[in-house]
């Protein structure tokens, strides 16, 4: 295992221990909103956030917490907007479902679905007139591209040939519902149609396999502005909403999920127990961070809307 590999795993143990913390702190109301968590998912994150630079920009949905730490947002920033504080990134006004970090490149998460792939073509054809050689990532599940927006973007940004990157993370629920029950079509063929290319990670716990899909397109995008479209199968170990197992509302088979964490390397590989001091101690550090920072006055409640 490479020095980079390892590091990448320990992001990702990362992003789950700060989550799991979330699990462990909901249930007392200090989580001033709704949660949709990452777990299961943050491996591919962290490999695919590699692949870009500081000032790339990176657009996602109301799942955030992986982008954001893997992107390099800041985890007191994150605990305390959770809890609703002054301190928070956005002076607790986002909450879990809209994180940002802007001087990192993560933009905003957006909880209306499909709507990041606007906010991303955009920002990407902002970046084509710029001519700045940066990209646009847009990551984002599979249920969003049933969303007209999707279609309408896939048509700009080759017409415009943007240097973007849509990654689709098919975990195979679009809230609980299949997919074969809700899409008569494949990814694959909406992309060939627009004459986007297209790649398909099927093991989205190996990160050469990540990297070696990725890193080309990546690269196409910046070299040749030209967009790409990156389907990733996965697995969301909890719900869609919340800190409950699919399984328990008989959304899934448990068998599912057991299936998947015997190969999950954030579960199998001891060596990573190596970091879990280290992350501990820097989550506490967060928690109590978040803690003893202050709620917003009254008089913040209208500022920065608009």
């Amino acid at each position: 295992m490479t020095v980079s590999h390892k590091n990448m795993l320990r992001d990702a143990l990362r992003i789950r221990m700060v989550e799991e913390k979330i699990i462990e702190l909901y249930p007392s109301d200090v989580i001033q909103s709704p949660v949709h968590l990452s777990i299961g998912q943050e491996l591919h994150t962290v490999a695919l956030m590699s692949l870009l630079q500081t000032t790339d920009r990176v657009f996602t949905t109301y799942r955030s917490h992986a982008a954001y730490l893997a992107k390099g947002g800041d985890l007191n920033l994150m605990f305390a907007e959770l809890y609703g504080k002054q301190t928070g990134i956005a002076k607790g006004k986002a909450g879990s479902m809209h994180l940002c970090h802007p001087s990192t490149g993560l933009m905003g998460s957006s909880a209306i679905v499909g709507a990041v792939f606007s906010h991303a073509t955009g920002a990407a054809y902002a970046d084509k007139l710029k001519k700045n050689g940066d990209i646009v990532l847009c990551l984002t599940g599979e249920g969003a591209t049933e969303e007209g927006t999707f279609h309408e973007c896939l048509n700009f940004s080759a017409l415009k040939q943007l240097p973007l990157v849509y990654v689709i993370e098919n975990n195979g629920l679009a809230i609980n519902i299949p997919l074969e029950c809700r899409q008569s079509y494949r990814l694959e063929a909406l992309a060939r149609a627009y004459q986007i290319p297209y790649a398909h990670i099927e093991d989205s716990f190996n990160i050469d396999t990540i990297i070696a899909a990725a890193r080309p397109l990546i690269e196409q995008a910046r070299s040749a502005s030209k967009p790409a479209v990156i389907e990733i199968a996965t697995y969301r170990y909890k719900e869609h909403v919340g800190v409950s197992c699919d399984h328990n509302r008989k959304h899934r088979d448990a068998s599912a999920i057991t299936m998947w964490e015997k190969r999950d390397p954030l579960i199998v590989d001891r060596d990573l127990d190596a970091y879990r001091d280290e992350i501990t101690a820097e989550i506490l550090e967060a928690v109590c961070f978040a803690e003893k920072s202050e709620f917003p006055d009254h008089d913040e409640l209208l500022k920065d809307v608009y």
